[in-house]
């Protein structure tokens, strides 16, 4: 299944959704996790004068879900609580090329196992950059400081300290968890209400196999030309380029990534730790030899690759978040 989802991804990032989409049969979301938060009150900021329709792509087959979703007009996040609070938060997002959004594989599946092991975690479907919204290039980041700004209001509600709430992403979704590290107080909306009086700044983030330069040659073309548009120049590359963003403010780091990436060259999040290092920012950083994009999940049993979720587990802890 992996395999297959790997060359879809490739396929989706770099322009090519149209005609997948067209061939899917919208499906319907089953009953778990019922329980969802929207990111705002009224149509989001920048929303064009027709909004994009939202379209579910089923990629899996019977035994496992594979969800992808397009046409976010609606940003919100989905919640999974634990049955035993650890006392901290986690927001995740999805990757997908900044074309479609990896809600199972990437979401669902992830979260779960995460709810298990105490923390309340919070699912994001941002909105992608390229239908049709105003200021395409930092969508996506005002929809992940509003989720963090959101959690951290209703942290009474679900029981954890607000100032343990981390930020995991993965893929394009990593690039979305390190713009959130990296410029958490950029000036990307306007203030809703007294929720926007908090701080987005996680208390720890995690971009997985992220996609993190915009410039080449380490560049995913596809997330590149979806969140900045086609032929965007080399000042916008750069100023939306994670590394270049890092400060001594970014939040203690974990980074994890396979060499034999094909779709996001390991050499991201190779980047991304010297920046965080010489900005003397805590950074965890593990490099696979094997496990694709996706880190081999779920791969063969054994393979190192798969257990980067207990490595992640145990250094969050480590930080004080659960």
């Amino acid at each position: 299944m992996f395999n297959r989802r790997d060359a879809l991804l490739s396929g989706l990032a770099t322009g090519l959704v149209g005609s997948a989409a067209r061939a899917a049969v919208p499906v319907s979301w089953p009953a778990f996790p019922a329980e969802e938060i929207a990111l705002w009150p009224g149509p989001p900021p920048g929303a064009p004068a027709r909004l994009p329709v939202e379209d579910v792509i089923e990629t899996g087959n019977a035994e496992r879900h594979g969800r992808m979703v397009k046409g976010l007009a609606r940003p919100r996040m989905k919640v999974f609580r634990p049955a035993k609070p650890n006392g901290a938060a986690l927001l995740v997002t999805p990757g997908g090329g900044y074309s479609v959004i990896v809600i199972d594989v990437e979401g669902y599946q992830i979260a779960p196992w995460l709810a298990e092991r105490g923390w309340t975690v919070f699912v994001l479907y941002y909105r992608l950059p390229g239908e049709g919204w105003a200021n395409r290039a930092d969508v996506p980041l005002a929809d992940a400081q509003r989720a963090m700004r959101l959690i951290r209001s209703r942290a009474a509600t679900y029981g954890f300290d607000p100032s343990k709430v981390g930020a995991l992403g993965f893929s394009a979704g990593g690039h979305v968890c390190g713009d959130l590290a990296t410029r958490f107080d950029a000036k990307v909306y306007t203030p809703v209400d007294a929720a926007d009086r908090l701080s987005a700044r996680p208390a720890v983030a995690a971009p997985i196999y992220a996609v993190q330069s915009m410039s080449d040659p380490l560049a995913h073309g596809g997330s590149r030309d979806m969140l900045l548009g086609p032929n965007s120049s080399s000042a916008m590359q750069m100023a939306h380029s994670v590394a270049r963003n890092v400060t001594s403010a970014t939040p203690p780091t974990f980074l994890a990534h396979a060499e034999d990436d094909t779709v996001v060259s390991v050499e991201n999040s190779v980047e991304m730790r010297a920046a965080l290092k010489a900005a003397g920012v805590k950074v965890e950083t593990h490099l696979f030899t094997v496990g694709g994009h996706g880190l081999g999940t779920p791969g063969p049993a054994g393979e190192p690759a798969r257990h980067w979720k207990e490595l992640f587990a145990t250094w969050a802890r480590a930080q004080g978040l659960g």
